[in-house]
């Protein structure tokens, strides 16, 4: 996943994820998924997106906005997955009769005109915004879990274990010091475990088609397969980067914090307890910090200090992704494409124009392509 940035210039920028057989690309005022179906076909979704930013002026604001562009991040992110688990086709005796009645739809229509997006469905409904918004909590609540409290009470057991001859103290640099070596651990576990599942190491292949398309497409380059493959799979705005800069940063944030934070329990499990939960509302602002880091850090590549600063993050990156083979390239280049055409769309609307697009059933298109040399390039590409 690379984070979206919230500058607008001439050349808009563009943040992606990895899905089921597919990529999300997402631009500021749109989205796009493109999907590999079992037929060798390309489904691609257009969408176009309204921010938060657009409705609460304020929370463009250095700080804030990084909180934002996380949460919409995942929100976009569930509902990509959502789409593509919908249109990705496993082949299998208990998916053929889907797959039949998709393929047959298909025909109907020449392909790459727009449709519903009903008229391609497959058994399961859409997700509802709620059902997403679920979704988002129980996934927060497990990693919160996973990546905060169970670092922090294996910390609390460490210094138990150690006696009186250790202060690791909730209100110490050296409990948070212990606390971010346990959730670092954690995290680059958990991730080379999971990359070790054949599906989840196709998804990182199709996490590093995002990043060669996304490099192509923010050197100027006309979206081929040409000049997609010669890219590199790092990108300085990835999710993965973020998240273990946020990891490290809420070191010193959490250890300059505590020591001020007054023992709210009597019994020490219940006040570790009552810690754990004060780091809940310290996410926001520790994500917002991380995110200006980040987004200058991207734009600043040169510097010495943003090099070693990336060091971390480019290391785990190559567990994250992996060098993707041409069909999936592309997909993620369908994504592009489609993501930067829907922006145009937008973009080139006045307000009013804007707002009601926003509101209309127009503001999505599906599109299914027999094959990628039927998806149309941009128009300005032949400008640069």
């Amino acid at each position: 996943m690379s984070i979206i940035s919230t500058n607008e210039e001439e050349q808009a920028y563009v943040g992606g994820q990895a899905v089921i057989e597919g990529v999300m690309m997402r631009s500021p005022r749109a989205l796009a998924v493109a999907v590999r179906k079992g037929n060798g076909s390309i489904i691609v979704r257009e969408d176009v997106w309204v921010s938060l930013f657009e409705r609460i002026k304020f929370l463009r604001w250095p700080f804030l906005r990084g909180s934002v562009v996380l949460i919409e991040s995942l929100y976009n992110g569930i509902q990509a997955l959502n789409f593509s688990a919908q249109h990705a086709e496993i082949e299998s005796d208990s998916t053929n009769e889907a797959l039949q009645k998709t393929a047959d739809t298909e025909e109907q229509h020449v392909s790459g005109s727009i449709y519903s997006e009903s008229d391609v469905e497959e058994a399961e409904p859409a997700q509802s915004p709620l059902s997403t918004a679920f979704t988002i909590g129980v996934s927060l609540l497990m990693a919160f879990g996973l990546f905060k409290g169970l670092p922090h009470f294996l910390t609390v057991l460490v210094d138990k274990l150690a006696g009186s001859g250790v202060n690791l103290s909730v209100d110490q640099f050296g409990f948070h010091a212990l606390d971010g070596v346990f959730k670092l651990s954690i995290f680059v576990a958990y991730v080379s475990g999971i990359s070790m599942i054949p599906e989840i190491r196709r998804v990182f292949q199709y996490h590093g088609a995002e990043h060669k398309s996304i490099n192509a497409y923010e050197q100027g380059l006309e979206l081929t397969l040409e000049n997609a493959r010669k890219q590199t799979t790092f990108h300085a705005r990835c999710g993965t980067s973020f998240v273990l800069f946020v990891l490290v940063l809420s070191i010193f944030v959490f250890a300059a914090v505590f020591p001020f934070v007054p023992r709210i329990a009597e019994n020490e499990y219940l006040n570790h307890v009552a810690m754990l939960a004060f780091k809940v509302p310290l996410m926001l602002p520790l994500a917002g910090l991380a995110y200006e880091i980040n987004r200058y850090a991207a734009r600043h590549p040169e510097q010495f200090w943003v090099q070693a600063l990336v060091v971390p993050g480019a290391l785990m990156q190559k567990i994250t992704t992996k060098e993707p083979d041409d069909e999936q390239l592309e997909i993620a280049l369908s994504a592009m494409r489609a993501a930067i055409h829907a922006e145009d769309r937008y973009a080139a609307a006045s307000e009013q124009e804007a707002r009601q697009l926003a509101r209309s059933d127009q503001r999505t298109q599906v599109r299914v392509f027999r094959d990628f040399s039927e998806v149309p390039a941009l128009a300005s590409e032949a400008t640069r």
